[in-house]
This record gives structure tokens, sequence and C-alpha cells, in this order.
């Protein structure tokens, strides 16, 4: 029982990291229609600033400066190469941010350079006990920043005017133009939220570990995540950001009772589980089910 317990923690540890990223990615499809495949460039340029700013401030101001310059870099990426591209074809815009992603981390690798570096965070591999229970403190420490980020954004959709605009932007754009609300304004913001959530994400991701040009790698199971909530459910993404994580620690703690399937069993798990949704269920668990008359 302690052994399961232990893997659902670690699982709710690293699924909080799925979830930050996928909550970029869904952000950013609300408001433009487009998904952005720059976000696991935004992550690794985002922990990388973090990496180089704790040589010079403490950990906790280090982490939101960061996410702030890389919020300032995805604002920069929309206005430059995303912006132009209103009202093209979404796969044309797609296809851009596959570039962008390329561009900026082939940058990023410069800075990243042949040494080893590391966010020098607080916790590292630490454990604590919750009832008998182990759990590393970065799992703790990312589940609860999660949940407080989750939380305010929550607050900021439903309470704030900006909020507002960015959801009846996410329901209908011409609408909102009428009503007066800044389209161009809601595009930006969407994609500044993305990349500082990235850079947050990539925070956790490096956590214990070292930095190195192949963390990016860890965006991409976002991407079975926001299929299984749904590509326009912010809740969504957080709830299949969770699971994905809690079902991989499962695969690898108990994969050694299907060793037929290989050894990184848990690799596969987030995709495998996306296969099964789609075949039930193609807009995601909370996706918005579109219906088109002929």
């Amino acid at each position: 029982m302690a052994e399961l317990t232990e893997a659902v923690l670690r699982g709710l540890g690293t699924g909080s990291v799925y979830a930050l990223l996928a909550l970029g990615f869904v952000i950013i499809y609300k408001a433009t229609r487009v998904i952005s495949f720059a976000q696991p460039a935004f992550m690794l340029a985002g922990v990388t600033l973090v990496t180089y700013l704790v040589l010079e401030v403490s950990f906790w101001v280090a982490v939101p400066v960061a996410a702030v310059l890389t919020g300032l870099l995805a604002l920069g990426v929309e206005r430059v190469a995303v912006r132009p591209m209103v009202g093209r074809p979404a796969f044309i815009v797609a296809i851009i941010t596959l570039g962008v992603d390329v561009a900026v981390r082939v940058v990023v690798n410069a800075f990243i350079g042949l040494d080893v570096r590391n966010v020098l965070d607080p916790w590292g591999l630490r454990t604590v006990g919750l009832g008998g229970v182990e759990m590393q403190q970065r799992h703790l420490a990312a589940f609860l920043t999660t949940a407080f980020l989750v939380a305010a954004l929550f607050a900021f959709f439903r309470f704030t005017r900006m909020g507002l605009a960015m959801r009846a932007a996410a329901y209908d754009q011409e609408v909102a133009l009428a009503m007066g609300v800044s389209v161009g304004t809601v595009f930006a913001l969407s994609w500044a939220l993305a990349g500082g959530l990235a850079a947050v994400a990539g925070t956790f991701a490096a956590a214990g570990s070292s930095v190195d040009a192949a963390l990016w790698l860890i965006a991409l199971t976002a991407l079975p995540v926001i299929i299984l909530g749904g590509l326009d459910s912010l809740p969504g993404a957080v709830i299949g950001g969770l699971a994905v994580g809690v079902l991989q620690e499962l695969a690898a703690t108990y994969q050694h009772h299907v060793s037929w399937l290989g050894g990184n069993v848990s690799v596969i798990t987030p995709y495998v589980l996306m296969f099964v949704v789609l075949l039930v269920r193609p807009y995601g668990l909370f996706g918005t089910r579109e219906v088109e008359r002929v």
C-alpha cells in the first residue's frame, strides 16, 4: 500500500509539470485557435534563465523573474512572428511556431553550453514523511505551486476585466471585437501567460537534476495531456496532466509485472492513454464538442 501511495504522490508531482505546460497550450489555443509548438522552447529558455539568475539572487527571486522574462520573450514572438499571420490558416501559423521553437532552442543551447547547469533548488531529492509515506520535497513543491497558479489563473479569468475579455475572445472573436474587446491584447497576453507557465514548469522539471539541451522533450508529454483533457479546456489540462503523471509513475513502479512489454512502458503510457481516449471521445474528456451543419 505504501508503494502505491508513494507512486501516486510522485505522479502528482510529475503531473504538475505536465499540467503547467498543458495550460500554456490551452490558453493560446483558446485565444487564437492555434496550437503553439513553441512551448518546449519557452520551457527550456525559462529554466536556463533560472540557472543564471540563481547565481546572483535567491531561488525565490530567480524563478518569478525568469517567468516574467520568458513571458516577455513569448510576447515578442507573438508580435514579430505570429501577429502578421492573423487571418491565415491555422496550419500555417502552427508550422511557424515549430520554426520559432527550433530557433529559440538553438539560441538557448548556446547558453547552456557543455557545462552542467542546475537550478540550485532548495529541495533537491530530499524526502519528507507523510504518515509513513515518503515523498520528495520537489514533488510536493511542484504540486502546491501548481495548485496556487491554477487558482490564481481561474480567479483572473473569472473576476478581472481582462480575464472576461479573454473569455469573450475565446468564445467568439468577431463578437468580442464588436463589443470593444482588444483581441490583439488578448493574443499577446495569452502568449505571455503561456511563456511564464512554461518557465515555472521547466524549473520543476529540472529540480534535483541538471539542465541540458534534451530537457525540452519533457514538454512533448503535454501534447497527449491536452488531447486527453480537451484542447479548449483549462480544467481538462490540469486533470489530464495529473492523470498522465500518476499513470506514468504507476506504470514505472509496476512494470515488472508486465516485463514482456519491455523496460520503458511508462514512456509510451501517455500516448496509449491518448489513443484510447480519442477512440471514445475525439474531443477529449472535457473538450467542447463541435457540431457542424451540412
